[in-house]
């Protein structure tokens, strides 16, 4: 098996691993560097939310340069999705069963309770690459009291996982589905994948948008990583960001 050529830096506690990678690239790190944290003091999810981040947990970002077009890097977070949905299922007694499942645009569930979340992020630098960091929290001894979503963590699922030994999988499972993705080039098999793994495809959903919610069915994800929402009146409507929720 090919060992993947990431770099790894562990730290301590840390306000963010995603500000962590950031501050490497403006610096001229050349990316392909994993950066995990014991605990984060000022994680965040999306939105702006607090990402609550006690020891125990996993707490990981991988920053990549210039990883794709940019027109491609629209599809970047489905490929990303599955790779965590990977890792964590081979963590898991069943193998992650029917249980455990992606909920759009890229939270896992497992039985309907958040495990995981993930937070992209792009920078522009100063000379000229662009920085895309990867942040992936997965819920391992402790499960954080979002208000949102009801939470759950791995050894509340029978898991003997440790931060050390998910991250070892993550980066196995992160280094194959991006070559799987290929730039986006591989979108077609990564998209059939990700909907094989969705939570509350064709069921009646709501979605929050910052000014208003929309109700309509669960149709599935464009090329662009976007909810299809099939509408009462027979038309389609693409949603790019919201909260979703099964109603």
């Amino acid at each position: 098996m090919k060992v993947p050529d990431f770099r790894h830096i562990e730290l301590g506690d840390v306000a963010s691993t995603n500000a962590e990678c950031l501050e490497r690239a403006r610096a001229g790190d050349a990316g392909r560097l994993w950066i995990t944290a014991a605990r984060q003091t000022g994680g965040r999810g999306r939105r702006g939310r607090t990402w609550i981040s006690e020891p125990g947990n996993l707490y990981s970002s991988l920053l990549l340069i210039d990883p794709a077009p940019w027109a491609a890097l629209g599809s970047l977070p489905l490929a990303v999705t599955l790779a965590v949905h990977g890792a964590v299922a081979s963590m898991l007694p069943d193998g992650g069963g029917g249980g455990l499942r992606i909920k759009w645009p890229n939270d896992l569930l497992i039985n309907g309770f958040k495990t995981a979340g993930i937070l992209i992020e792009a920078e522009q630098l100063s000379d000229g690459r662009r920085a895309v960091v990867i942040g992936c929290g997965i819920n391992i001894a402790h499960r954080p009291d979002t208000g949102i979503y009801p939470a759950t963590c791995l050894s509340e699922q029978g898991s003997a996982a440790t931060p050390q030994g998910l991250f070892a999988r993550l980066v196995v499972s992160m280094d194959a589905t991006l070559q799987d993705w290929d730039e986006g080039r591989g979108l077609a098999g990564i998209r059939k994948a990700w909907i094989d793994r969705a939570d509350g495809l064709g069921k009646p959903v709501t979605v929050n948008l910052p000014d208003r919610q929309i109700r309509g069915l669960f149709d599935g994800i464009d090329g662009e990583g976007r909810l299809m929402l099939a509408m009462p009146d027979g038309s389609k409507q693409m949603i790019a960001s919201g909260d979703v929720f099964f109603t």
